[in-house]
């Protein structure tokens, strides 16, 4: 599904005015997780600690879309991974082609031997290959990591707590904001595929209020202060609209 997009983030601007609500009814889910809707169907909890990637998606292209919504932990008994796909495709888990975005965040440090070693923190990652239990837990392998979080790339979520999230997927430029601030900004050449829902090793987590708008293209080159001042407005009218709500 190609998107059409504004080719000026003034549109950006006006069109987050009118972020629909997702309705996740229609979502698919691979992995070991266990994906319950709540009423209305704006809402998902993942509730069994897995060793397998948990994904709920929305197996539809999804470049040139800004989505924005909540995610909290509600438990105090784990301290693993939770996060998002960008670009994902149906079996991706088992596929050694797969080429699609990972962005994790894990609480606590935590080392399952000398080599296999999962820091706490926020950070987005290049998936290209089958799924390696060892190889997700410590961004090695089939999981290259491209940038970590400017302020949360050490810093894990915290228990009970509910955090805004706003993401812009484009082709070649994607962003991630955590509670209004801009935490990856990244460049490059990104394949298209399903937006969804990530978890590994990590019970009991809540994705709500999910919203989406046709982002702003990103500018081309390197981008001026300006250009990422406009587009960062952009995601703060998004968030700003879904809590009026």
């Amino acid at each position: 599904m190609k998107k059409v997009l504004a080719l000026t983030s003034l549109m950006f601007a006006s069109t987050s005015a009118y972020a629909a609500p997702v309705d996740l009814s229609s979502w698919q889910q691979e992995g070991g997780g266990n994906w319950t809707l709540a009423t209305g169907n704006n809402s998902v909890f993942q509730s069994v600690n897995t060793p397998d990637p948990a994904v709920f998606y929305n197996n539809t292209d999804s470049q040139g879309l800004a989505l924005s919504g909540e995610i909290t932990v509600q438990t105090n008994s784990d301290d693993d991974f939770i996060g998002f796909v960008l670009g994902y495709d149906t079996g991706d888990a088992a596929n050694a082609s797969a080429n699609y975005l990972l962005i994790d965040w894990k609480q606590r440090n935590q080392a399952l031997s000398n080599t296999v070693n999962g820091l706490a923190g926020l950070a987005v990652s290049k998936v290209s290959g089958i799924f390696d239990f060892d190889e997700f837990w410590s961004h090695t392998g089939a999981v290259t990591e491209l940038q970590r979080a400017t302020n949360l790339g050490s810093t894990g979520w915290a228990d009970n707590t509910t955090y805004d999230f706003d993401l812009i997927f484009n082709a070649n430029n994607v962003q991630v904001q955590v509670n209004g601030v801009t935490e990856l900004n990244i460049f490059g050449s990104f394949a298209n595929g399903s937006f969804g829902f990530y978890n590994l090793s990590q019970e009991r987590v809540r994705y709500a209020g999910i919203e989406q708008v046709i982002a702003p293209p990103p500018p081309s080159g390197i981008p001026s202060p300006s250009a990422l001042l406009l587009m960062g407005i952009g995601l703060l009218s998004l968030r700003a609209t879904r809590r009026r709500a």
